[in-house]
Formats: structure tokens, C-alpha cells, sequence
């Protein structure tokens, strides 16, 4: 194992009716003004927002708002987010919704509490000295924004969708209700729990400073998810089977199942960003399009993880050679992305990609990258394009 450190200062509110502790969560961490930044009209439908005001108003906490979040959220709103905050004098912010919601948040977050382009971040020019304070009432449960330390922005111009990480970031505190994520489609509960699994397994496939204790914790999550995934496929307003894939979204990316090792692969993600950039895929869904085909070019380099998560997650016995064992283990994984109707290729998410297309998004995988990245196997352009390929 290598030496880490661990840092994950959210409070969690964790139950039924919880977002009406909101306004006391907020006081308890300084804010008197605040901008609630949600998505679309859900939280508007479903009645969250007006309860949320309802809330601000009894306590006598004001507030601006700004709705419009997206999937891949644009830098568009984010500046337009950082404007009215300054106006406004804003020195809290309240995000409802999903991971989209959140992740623009923090980048308002970043422009206001420092000074040039926000965009600096996320193209690696500079880090922040800062970030205005956050919390979250979580709707949907996936990228685990809630409590990492992570952002992803897509700039309109170019299509360029990039990632920031700074625990400045990290939320005050999150509000998760399972009940909140009852009226989601099917499909974008199971692109959540893609999207959690994955956290994961970004950590799990690496090369390096592997620890029993937070294997184990990353293959009882998978699990947990694998099997309440099953569950809300078939009954999607099961409470106890939404508070497991909630609570497993928020442990997949606060840095728990990466303690010890050496930070991960991460390369199914930075190859789905491009797909997410250019043809605005749902995330989880276009992750599992690209992982198939990532792990089955990278598995030799990485074969005693592959064949422990054939076993001890997909369980699929241990008959056979470890090559056998882990190919087994690969579409086994693709089995289940089939049973709760996610796609397992590029045609099957629907992307019509020409071989153009593809050297285009491998280029900007690679830049976005610095050139090469990898854990399980180091992968440069080349690679990046080979992979692309084989997911049509």
C-alpha cells in the first residue's frame, strides 16, 4: 500500500423529510444570502424548490435563484451564475439537484471567490485559492459531487468538457433524502448506479499500492450497487434499496475506496468526457459504452485485479486461466449493463461516430490528459483511438 491522506469534511443528513433542516444547516455555516442553483423543471414539479424557499422564507434567510443546469453543464450558466452572485452579494449557494447541478455550482463558486476566467481551472492554467461555500439537497443519486472534490464543465466553444479537482470544492454539508430520487426514469437511475459503480472501479483497476482493507470496501460497494441496481430496475420506488445506491454513491468518489493505492486509472472517464462533449450522452450511460472495450484492451497489463473482480465481485468462479477468469469477470460486467438497459458500444448509445470523429476525440482525450494516462496500462493517443474503435 502507499501513504495517503484522507479528507472528506461533508456532513452528511442522511433520511426521510431531511431537506427541512436545510435553512439550519445553512445559518450553522455562515450563509445569509444565498443562490439556489438547480437543473430543470423537476425540482420545480416535484415541489422541492418551493419547500426549499418556503423554508428560507420562515427562517429569514434571502435568496436569489438560477435554474437551467444541464447534463454536461455549460460554462455559459456558470458565468452567468458568477455575475449574479456578485450582484447580488451572494456568499452561500445551494444546489438541488444531481451531480450537473452541483458540479456548476462549484464552478460558480470558484469565479466568484477568485478573480479572472473561472474556465482557468478546468484547462489546468492555475489553481483556486478559494471557493464560495456550498451545500447540497441531492436528487439523484450518481456522480457522488456531494461529497467530492471534483467539478466537470463543458465550454461550448470546441465542445471541450474538463474536469477540476480542489477541496475547496467539497460541500458544507449534503442533504440526501432516497425518497427525492423516487420519480427519476429508469434510465437515469441506472445510469446512476453506472456512474457509482464506475467511481469505483477507476480506483479498483491500478498497478499500485493496493490495500485489503479498501478492496474490500470497493467490492462490498459494487456489489451493494450490482444488487439494488437489479431492485429498482424492478421496483423503483423500493426506499431501502434507493438509500443503498444513495449512500453508495456518495462513498464511491469521496476517496474512500482509493485509500492506499495510486489514485486510480481514470481513463474510461476521461474517454467518455469526450463523448459527453461532443454528442451530450447521459455520463453513466456513455461510460458504459466505453468500458467494455477499455478493459479488454487493458486487462493483460492488470490481470491479478481483473481476475479478483471476476471473482469476487462478478462471481464467476475460478475454473479456468487467469486470462479465462478475467475475460469472464469483463462480460460478466457487460451483462449486467445489459440487464438494467445500459449500452455496452457506441451503437447501442446511439452515437453514429466516423473514423474522423474518433481521431478527433482521441486528440482531445490526450491533450486533456497531458499526453498519456493510465493505472491499469498507460495509454496515449494511439491507444485512445484503438479503444474508440473497438466500442463501435
Amino acid at each position: 500500500m502507499f501513504d495517503f491522506s484522507y479528507f472528506t469534511p461533508t456532513k452528511v443528513v442522511f433520511g426521510r423529510n431531511t431537506e427541512s433542516r436545510v435553512a439550519h444547516l445553512i445559518k450553522e455555516y455562515g450563509g445569509t444570502k444565498i443562490l439556489i442553483h438547480y437543473g430543470g423543471g423537476s425540482v420545480v414539479r416535484s415541489g422541492l424548490l418551493q419547500r426549499v424557499t418556503d423554508t428560507l422564507d420562515a427562517a429569514g434567510l434571502s435568496y436569489v435563484t438560477l435554474g437551467g443546469a444541464v447534463p454536461n453543464p455549460h460554462l455559459g450558466l456558470v458565468y452567468e451564475g458568477i455575475e449574479l452572485c456578485r450582484r447580488e452579494h451572494v456568499d452561500f449557494l445551494l444546489a438541488l439537484g444531481g451531480g450537473s447541478a452541483i458540479d456548476s455550482a462549484k464552478a460558480i463558486g470558484y469565479g466568484v471567490a477568485n478573480e479572472g476566467d473561472v474556465w482557468d481551472f478546468y484547462d489546468y492554467k492555475r489553481k483556486a485559492a478559494g471557493c464560495l461555500p456550498l451545500g447540497v439537497i441531492l436528487t439523484i443519486a450518481a456522480t457522488g459531487s456531494e461529497m467530492s472534490d471534483s467539478s466537470v464543465i463543458t465550454k461550448e466553444e470546441g465542445l471541450v468538457k474538463r474536469g477540476y479537482s480542489s477541496d475547496f470544492g467539497r460541500p458544507r454539508f449534503a442533504i440526501m433524502n432516497p425518497e427525492l430520487t423516487m420519480t427519476l426514469p429508469d434510465y437515469q437511475t441506472a445510469c446512476g448506479c453506472t456512474d457509482i459503480m464506475m467511481h469505483t472501479m477507476e480506483r479498483y483497476f491500478t498497478n499500485g499500492g493496493n490495500m485489503e482493507l479498501t478492496d474490500a470496501l470497493a467490492e462490498g460497494l459494487l456489489r451493494t450497487v450490482k444488487k439494488n441496481a437489479l431492485i429498482l430496475r424492478d421496483d423503483p420506488a423500493d426506499y431501502d434499496a434507493r438509500a443503498e445506491v444513495m449512500w453508495a454513491g456518495s462513498l464511491a468518489h469521496n476517496g474512500l475506496t482509493g485509500c492506499g493505492n495510486d489514485g486510480g486509472d481514470w481513463m474510461t472517464h476521461k474517454l467518455e468526457h469526450e463523448l459527453g462533449g461532443l454528442y451530450d450522452v447521459a455520463h453513466g450511460a456513455g461510460l458504459a459504452a466505453i468500458w467494455g472495450s477499455w478493459a479488454r484492451y487493458v486487462f493483460r497489463n492488470c490481470l491479478p485485479r481483473f481476475r479478483r473482480f471476476a471473482v469476487n465481485v462478478m462471481e464467476v468462479g475460478e475454473d479456468g486461466t487467469d486470462e479465462e477468469i478475467a475475460l469472464r469477470g469483463i462480460e460478466a460486467m457487460e451483462d449486467f449493463y445489459r440487464s438494467i438497459h445500459m449500452p455496452t458500444n457506441l451503437r447501442e448509445l446511439g452515437v453514429k461516430a466516423t473514423d474522423e470523429d474518433l481521431r478527433l476525440m482521441a486528440h482531445k482525450c490526450a491533450v486533456g490528459v497531458g499526453g498519456k494516462m493510465g493505472s491499469a496500462r498507460v495509454l496515449d493517443e494511439e491507444d485512445m483511438l484503438a479503444i474508440y474503435r473497438a466500442s463501435m
